[in-house]
């Protein structure tokens, strides 16, 4: 006689076995039509599986965020039923859940085109319509196999036969097609009708370069048309915001397959990139930091002596001159230990803070090089404090007193903060994690911030704090990072003299604001939506002539704007003035101004603003201290675009 234990504490006795289904059907008829699965002492089930013995029991519905994943789950299933009735000959490989939606890799030779795409979902939204039962059975493990092989799944047949201690498997049927998986899944397709396939994309089977590319279809499920639509018109303005496209209007860099995940920085593109190290390298030096630069080129015995070799060596690109191996940094620590090493160190000399604006190269995936979110060339705005054990909290404290600095003037007031702790694979005792993991909790701690824990995803040498920032689009970019590391300094033979005449090895904090330049600025673009604002906007005003008569003086208003600091250009060009207007408002500068006889009389200008708005006419010295006003401000001008 199980007896059933519901969220709400009340209680609920049966004399047999009995479903999810049927206890949310006793509970009310709305509950049942609404219920997806259920948590059975903390696990999630279908909604068919059956309760043996007494249990807690939460009903799960779409509202819950569970919900929402079985949903996209399913989705995935019905995308395959529909991919495999369309095009029998494509053969299915794996299909999960990722955020906002669901993907499937597909082998399909002929190639799926986007009027492809089309057919798929058109065809899945008359299989959901018609509102059937999904059937879960458990079968064992050489019957699933013999399913799969009849039906030519081969990719499905490897997954099996990779899983040789399994002896039964969750099959779960949409009418004709078969798919495996965990589970839970809907108990009827009238749960999915809120989706849409948004893209197709290339994907090697399991994520290895090694293996064959399949066809990526990716979708997106809610848990009704109301969140359907409001997440479509996310993804609507997400695309008006993408970098890449907004770096081409503007003019900001390219990249192109002789240098894969590289960037070509044009005029205007690198304007903000040496505005932003500018700003940087004056708040770095106001913290106490010493800027230094270290080679790109290192022998591969120092990436063995800091551990990375064995780490990193398949993302590292290599070379070998004179029967030396060497490796194209990927990180600069290593190189800012021997810096550190030049001289033996008191403890009167920590903390010593190195700050490099350090060049690396990480050879990632092609797959998954992704504009400048995604490079395999990156700038990290890295800093390595070498300190004592003691001065790890004041240090760590004053790091987030800057980087939070550092956000706010870019617009970022929502900072979201994470510790993540230990990896699996690492370097260093325990009794080493444990203190730099403490220390890092006791210095969160003492900022008086809301903070999560994130174990086992530290780096493989130290525990570390990440800050992480949130855009207009509400979208979580991870940033800054702050680790302890008590390994790689002794590793390195790095050593000060302590207080007793003892040689110590320091502890080594590793931080970054920015994380790459790159990634930062794709993220501002998008932030932004090419609204820079004016102390970082590639071009801070462009001054127009309406006429040939009026090119002088539109010439002389833009020398005076630059004498005084400015970025400022003239449009001489004999086209309306309209067309200018137009064209440049498009490119998102910041201030228009017009000039022409009256403006030249008078020695002002007429101001227009990027949104549209007429500022009138305005002497040239007047608009100067506007716009010193403006950049004064930082990042605060984004509010008002």
């Amino acid at each position: 006689m199980p007896a059933i234990t519901l969220p709400d504490g009340s209680r609920r006795d049966y004399a047999d076995s009995v479903s999810i289904m049927q206890v949310a059907e006793d509970i009310g008829p709305g509950l049942a039509k609404a219920t997806l699965a259920g948590r059975v002492n903390g696990e999630l089930h279908d909604a068919c599986d059956r309760i043996e013995a007494d249990a807690e029991l939460q009903i799960i519905t779409p509202k819950d965020p569970e919900g929402l994943e079985i949903i996209r789950h399913s989705c995935a299933h019905m995308l395959g039923q529909a991919v495999k009735q369309l095009y029998p000959e494509a053969q299915m490989a794996i299909g999960p859940v990722i955020e906002d939606g669901f993907f499937y890799d597909i082998r399909y030779d002929a190639g799926f085109t986007p009027e492809d795409l089309e057919r798929i979902e058109a065809r899945m939204a008359e299989l959901i319509e018609q509102e059937y039962d999904v059937i879960k059975r458990v079968t064992p493990r050489e019957e699933v196999l013999r399913i799969f092989r009849e039906r030519g799944e081969t990719y499905k047949v490897e997954l099996v036969e990779a899983m040789p201690e399994v002896r039964e498997m969750a099959l779960y049927h949409h009418q004709e097609y078969v798919d495996m998986c965990l589970g839970p899944h809907v108990p009827n397709t009238r749960f999915c009708k809120a989706f849409k396939l948004t893209k197709l994309a290339g994907a090697y089977w399991r994520g290895d370069a090694r293996n064959e590319m399949l066809q990526r279809i990716y979708g997106t499920a809610w848990a009704d048309r109301k969140q359907l639509r409001q997440h479509l018109a996310f993804l609507e303005e997400a695309q008006k915001r993408d970098h890449r496209r907004i770096a081409r209007t503007q003019d900001l860099f390219h990249l192109q397959e002789e240098s894969p995940g590289m960037v070509f920085w044009h005029p205007a593109g690198w304007q903000v990139y040496t505005v932003l190290q500018d700003y940087l390298r004056g708040r770095l030096r106001a913290h106490g930091y010493q800027e230094i630069r270290t080679p790109e080129l290192v022998d591969r015995s120092l990436w063995e002596r800091s551990g990375h070799w064995e780490k990193f060596r398949e993302d590292m690109f290599t070379t070998e001159s004179e029967s030396r191996d060497y490796a194209i940094k990927p990180m600069n620590c290593p190189c800012h230990v021997q810096v550190y090493n030049q001289g033996l160190k008191s403890y009167r000399d920590l903390p010593l803070r190195l700050s490099e604006f350090g060049n690396c190269h990480r050879n990632e995936p092609s797959g998954t090089l992704h504009g400048l979110m995604r490079v395999r060339n990156f700038v990290q705005d890295d800093a390595h404090i070498f300190c004592t054990e003691d001065q790890i909290q004041s240090e760590v404290a004053g790091f987030l007193e800057l980087a939070s600095g550092v956000y706010r003037d870019f617009g970022f007031d929502d900072v979201i903060v994470a510790l993540s702790t230990r990896p699996e694979k690492r370097v260093g005792e325990d009794a080493l994690w444990d203190r730099a993991e403490a220390a890092l909790e006791r210095a969160l701690d003492a900022w008086g911030v809301e903070w999560t824990l994130n174990p086992g995803e530290g780096a493989f040498y130290g525990p570390k704090i990440e800050l992480s920032m949130r855009d207009c689009l509400n979208r979580v970019w991870q940033c800054g990072t702050m680790q302890v590391d008590f390994s790689m300094p002794g590793r390195l033979g790095a050593q000060y003299v302590a207080e007793s005449g003892e040689r110590v090895a320091p502890v080594m904090l590793h931080r970054a604001i920015f994380g790459s330049f790159e990634r930062f600025i794709g993220v501002l673009i998008e932030h932004y939506g090419g609204n820079w604002p004016a102390w970082l906007a590639p071009q801070q005003a462009v001054v127009m002539s309406i006429t040939d008569r009026h090119a002088a003086y539109a010439a002389e208003v833009e020398k005076e704007l630059a004498e005084h600091g400015f970025r400022a250009s003239s449009d001489l060009r004999n086209e309306k003035i309209g067309f200018k207007i137009r064209e440049h408002t498009i490119r998102r500068v910041p201030y228009l101004l017009v000039v022409g006889e009256r403006e030249r009389e008078s020695h002002t200008v007429a101001v227009r603003t990027r949104s549209g708005e007429d500022l009138g006419a305005m002497p040239v010295a007047e608009f100067r201290e506007r716009l010193a006003s403006d950049v004064a401000r930082l990042g605060r001008t984004l509010s008002e675009d």
